[in-house]
């Protein structure tokens, strides 16, 4: 065998196992891609999950707020609207004349003198516009006495020194008391749409 045939052997065979290497290296670097492809889908899908979480929680966010803001909204409203019904019920309190009136400023009296039977001297306060009206009823109690005028919508204050005692007969006192019991039914036939 000549020298020629040994070198051309060895370059055969070297030329052989350059290919086996280059295939070997071209079938690693396909798994190499491979894998990395699998990992950069692996990473999307994650972030695009990650993406739809938090797009729903925003959402749900946003929805919640939006809620909770036109529940104050409603409440807000319902206020004001309780507050337009006092405010009319107030002034048709203040309006009320004659009769009805002095109908309804006795029996506050009547019902506070169960208080003062003993007491020789009873002070009744009420409001400006009714110091007549009280003058000319108060004739019907002994020692009782117009004692000065009351901020209020009508009705009497009531006291004595002889027993220290004071009873607020007042309309306004009344309508607060009947207004606190009644408010949930009164706001239940306003709103009952809800």
């Amino acid at each position: 065998m000549s020298l020629e045939t040994v070198v051309e052997d060895i370059r055969d065979e070297a030329r052989a196992r350059a290919e086996d290497i280059r295939e070997e290296g071209e079938e690693r670097a396909a798994e190499i891609v491979s894998e990395a492809e699998e990992e950069a889908e692996r990473v999307v899908q994650e972030r695009e999950q990650q993406v739809e979480r938090q797009i729903e929680q925003e959402r749900e966010q946003t929805l919640s707020a939006a809620k909770l803001e036109a529940k104050q909204q409603r409440l807000e409203a319902r206020r004001d609207v309780l507050a337009d019904v006092r405010e009319g019920t107030e002034a048709a309190i203040a309006d009320l004349e004659g009769d009805r009136r002095e109908e309804l400023t006795r029996a506050l009296l009547d019902a506070a003198a169960v208080e003062f039977e003993d007491d020789e001297s009873v002070a009744v306060r009420g409001r400006a516009d009714d110091e007549e009206l009280l003058t000319e009823i108060l004739d019907d109690y002994e020692g009782w006495s117009f004692a000065g005028e009351r901020e209020c919508l009508g009705g009497v204050v009531v006291e004595s020194e002889e027993s220290r005692v004071r009873v607020n007969n007042t309309f306004d006192s009344v309508l607060e008391a009947v207004w606190e019991d009644n408010l949930k039914e009164l706001s239940d036939r306003l709103f009952d749409d809800e």
